[in-house]
């Protein structure tokens, strides 16, 4: 139950040729709060409860607990949320050994692309594709639930 993965900004749309599959994604928050996030999330057309706890010094492992609902039941849940859904679309890209997901960010937060890896411990090594860029792993201000509360168009 912990997700280890490391975040970085992306310099290109080099990745959408290489990439295996993609799915629009629109998630809300019941919870925020960065010791604890709960989310609501429809991907395709699959729904999903997903409890994250706090990160650790690093920022690149934390507790994840997520469990498939009903699509119904996600869109009947997503109006009780906090303001500011994230809408993106997520694009895979295998390499190696990995899958990196890259976010392309809609609405509030147009303009933002952000890929991940999930890693198997902390140590792991992956390949770096030349569209990937600084690396954000432990910034707040490009997870979700940050994002979800200040979205990537009112920054300076």
């Amino acid at each position: 139950m912990k997700e280890i993965e490391r975040k970085f900004l992306v310099t290109s749309t080099d990745f959408i040729s290489e990439s295996s599959f993609s799915n629009r994604i629109v998630q809300g928050y019941l919870n925020s709060h960065p010791e604890r996030t709960v989310r609501i999330r429809i991907k395709g057309n699959k729904g999903f409860i997903t409890i994250k706890g706090k990160g650790n010094e690093s920022g690149t492992t934390r507790f994840e607990w997520e469990k498939e609902i009903p699509v119904a039941e996600a869109e009947q849940l997503l109006p009780l949320c906090e303001k500011g859904v994230i809408d993106k679309i997520r694009y895979e890209i295998p390499l190696g050994k990995h899958i990196y997901e890259v976010d392309v960010f809609n609405g509030e937060n147009n303009g933002l692309i952000v890929a991940e890896i999930e890693l198997k411990n902390e140590n792991d090594t992956f390949e770096k594709p030349n569209w990937l860029g600084k690396e954000v792993t432990g910034d707040n201000r490009y997870y979700n639930a940050y994002l979800s509360n200040f979205p990537y168009k009112d920054w300076n």
